[in-house]
């Protein structure tokens, strides 16, 4: 893979795997998060080349750095993968503002930032490709109490979608991709606020496999991915009848979990 990639959140979890599998078959990676130890420690899972930046995803001019390091060592981008983010358990009702602010600023001004620093590079080139890791949640409100980390996420799809129409005349060499995970075996809902560990959960989805979907969005660059293949399919379902759906959902919750553990995965057909 004769591709420069630079990715944020990427000191654990997905983003970690994401590094080590795209240097694996040939890429050159740049690993971004705030943990040093642990950056570095990914970056030397990620080929000889990897360069660790340490970063804060939702500082501006942290992300110009993180830009301007990967041009000065490759001296150039192919894609940019906005992965940096945190979760929250927390029901609309009981939302505080200061909660709220920092669900849009972690999950959506870290990737607009991440958007608005790499595309002038993109630009001149016509060449180039924005991943954007959302979430199943953005789609569908299976877990009510995860309700700002829902609604950050719809506004990264959001926020995607409208920057993919704006460069599609223009720029029509750019993509834009939106990957959305379900429940993953990682971290990431042990540090969310309020939140649960989900290595044991059944149904969570292995990082590893998760991961080969993101590599294979940009292995073969389109618009949306799931990453697991029957989250396409309740998502439809919910669209031909939000009513049933929401109903189904709000009788698996007639008491909404207070220890923030992520709610059972839906039953198919």
């Amino acid at each position: 893979m004769n591709k420069v990639i630079v990715i944020t959140g990427a000191s654990s979890g997905i983003g970690a795997e994401l590094a080590r599998q795209a240097g694996a078959k040939g890429a050159e990676v740049v690993l971004a998060a705030r943990r040093q130890a642990e950056l570095e420690a990914a970056a030397a899972r990620s080929g000889s080349e990897a360069l660790a930046v340490v970063t804060d995803a939702t500082r501006r001019a942290d992300m110009e750095r993180l830009r301007d390091a990967a041009l000065e060592r490759f001296g150039r981008i192919d894609v940019w993968v906005n992965n940096a983010g945190r979760g929250i358990s927390r029901p609309v009702s009981e939302l505080m503002d200061e909660e709220f602010d920092e669900m849009m600023r972690d999950n959506v001004k870290s990737a607009l930032y991440g958007m608005q620093v790499v595309l002038p590079h993109f630009k001149e080139r016509n060449a180039g490709q924005i991943v954007n890791i959302s979430s199943g949640l953005a789609r569908l409100p299976v877990v009510p109490f995860r309700s700002a980390y829902s609604a950050a996420k719809h506004a990264l799809n959001a926020l995607s979608a409208s920057l993919r129409v704006e460069l599609q005349q223009a720029h029509p060499g750019i993509m834009v991709s939106v990957v959305m995970p379900g429940v993953v075996a990682t971290d990431f809902n042990s540090k969310a606020l309020g939140g649960a560990d989900s290595h044991s959960l059944p149904w969570a989805q292995s990082v590893e496999d998760a991961t080969k979907v993101i590599l294979d969005v940009i292995e073969n660059p389109r618009a949306e991915a799931y990453t697991q293949p029957a989250t396409k399919g309740e998502v439809e379902r919910y669209y031909r009848d939000v009513a049933a759906f929401e109903t189904e959902i709000s009788a698996r919750f007639k008491q909404l979990p207070r220890d923030g553990a992520p709610a059972p995965r839906l039953a198919r057909g």
